[in-house]
């Protein structure tokens, strides 16, 4: 028998947008039950950890309410209609803006569609980014300075030289520095009534579910590919709008996922893409204005989105090309098939996202000594390829990164960029002592087994790349 549920304005958010469910059910409890297995998002809502509906939420069977029976066996037929009514703090209302605050956010206010109703709406709302990186940087000093009362930042890593080119939150004096604690300095500085709640650790599976949840969206800045699949999933989970965006290059990406019954991530990229096949920014650079100009987009859909105005990126995703400076716009659908958002969702709770993504972990114990010593038998430690070349030994030095990267440092050798490598193979003698190197490391394992599947047995990969050299044995070699 079908019944019809009305959902309430406060918990439309978990029940993607929806104010109404047309539910089977024998009894209140049969359908209440059935609409948190709809709604997944729901459920922390109406029922406790003993599984009884909330003391706190009031069922209305036929606007009769049953609080004073045993609510959950109360029978229902078909064509009834159930309404939730929990309890709310002070109704609709909304904080009040000083005189400061007016003054402050003077221009927002006469914007008709802004007003102080919704000032008010971005003072009492909250937002979680996803680092505090080049696109979390624009993102939580705008979204501060437009008012937003809460913002949470995940972020754990340290404020380094390299980020200062596009990272603006952050400046030289915070080199060093935790960026989580130096974002929030900024947040602070730029307007004091945002309160800032800061999560100097990594988004995991296991604290995924309890830092999202207080929140009323979630912005993505991460810049791989586990995290960003993490948090599609724990958004949809929760019933949370994902405002998306990323970038390389000269190149960017946003849209809006999870919001309004549209698409996730996943139905744009049901699958990663393998490990190491799409460079990171470390690796082929991005152009310093770029994370400036997709932040400020993601701000916007945040903003619009909290306000209530306005057409988002749901359901469409924005690619802009820095170089020719041009926007195009490509529509998503979203996948009735998707494991986690479509109609038949397999995905019910998070999993393990680097070996979703092809990532072993590292091994328990290890992780800091795989920061020093070789992770396969072909490594070999820039200390190890000085004494080789302080010696004099007959070794054959190939550096594989760009020409451009060549004329920022290097340590000698032939230069043979990976790109170029299959149609000048010819050039490197087989018989030779080989040894690798590139950036980072990475390129270069790609160069090692490449020359090894050719036949080449004496073939090296110096571990690390040029930053390993920096560090380990000429720190005046520039770090990039």
């Amino acid at each position: 028998m079908s019944v019809t549920v009305m959902i309430p304005t406060a918990l439309r958010s978990y029940a993607d947008g929806a104010d109404t469910a047309e539910l089977d059910g024998a009894t209140v409890g049969e359908v209440m039950k059935n609409l948190a297995a709809k709604h997944p998002a729901l459920k922390p809502h109406l029922f406790a950890d003993d599984g009884k509906l909330r003391s706190f939420v009031n069922v209305f069977v036929n606007d009769d309410n049953i609080r004073d029976q045993q609510q959950a066996d109360t029978p229902v037929k078909a064509g009834d209609e159930v309404a939730i009514v929990p309890a709310v703090a002070g109704g609709a209302d909304l904080p009040t803006l000083s005189k400061e605050e007016i003054e402050r956010y003077a221009r927002h206010l006469i914007l008709p569609e802004v007003g102080m109703e919704g000032q008010r709406k971005l003072k009492a709302s909250s937002i979680l980014l996803i680092g505090a990186g080049g696109l979390g940087s624009p993102l939580a000093m705008y979204l501060a300075a437009a008012g937003v009362g809460r913002l949470g930042i995940v972020e754990f890593d340290m404020v380094d030289f390299s980020n200062l080119q596009r990272q603006i939150i952050h400046g030289t004096e915070d080199v060093g520095r935790p960026k989580a604690e130096s974002a929030k300095r900024t947040i602070n500085s730029i307007n004091p009534n945002v309160e800032v709640e800061i999560y100097n650790e990594p988004l995991t599976s296991a604290n995924a579910m309890g830092i999202v949840e207080k929140y009323d969206m979630v912005i993505d800045g991460t810049d791989n590919f586990p995290t960003r699949y993490l948090v599609n999933d724990v958004c949809i989970l929760l019933g949370k709008p994902n405002v998306y965006g990323s970038i390389f290059r000269f190149d960017g990406q946003a849209s809006v996922f999870g919001y309004q019954g549209g698409p996730c991530y996943r139905c744009l990229y049901p699958e990663p893409p393998d490990p190491g096949l799409v460079p990171s920014c470390a690796e082929g650079g991005v152009l310093g204005i770029l994370p400036g100009i997709i932040g400020v987009i993601q701000a916007t859909e945040g903003i619009k989105i909290l306000l209530g105005t306005g057409t988002t990126l749901n359901g469409r995703l924005l690619l802009f090309d820095a170089l020719a400076m041009k926007f195009r716009e490509m529509k998503i659908r979203r996948d009735p098939a998707c494991p986690i958002c479509g109609d038949n969702p397999t995905i019910k709770e998070l999993i393990d996202y680097k070996q979703f993504c092809g990532i072993p972990d590292e091994p328990e114990g290890k992780s800091e000594a795989a920061k020093v010593e070789p992770q396969t038998p072909w490594d070999v430690m820039p200390r190890e390829v000085k004494d080789l070349l302080d010696a004099k030994a007959p070794v054959f030095v190939l550096d594989v990164r760009q020409e451009h990267e060549y004329e920022i440092c290097n340590i000698g050798g032939t230069l043979i960029p990976l790109d170029q490598l299959p149609k000048r193979v010819g050039e490197i003698d087989k018989d030779a002592d080989i040894i690798v190197h590139c950036k980072m490391g990475g390129r270069s394992a790609k160069a090692v087994s490449f020359l090894r599947d050719q036949g080449y047995e004496k073939v090296r990969n110096m571990w690390g790349g040029m930053n390993a050299w920096s560090e380990q044995v000429d720190p005046s070699v520039p770090k990039y």
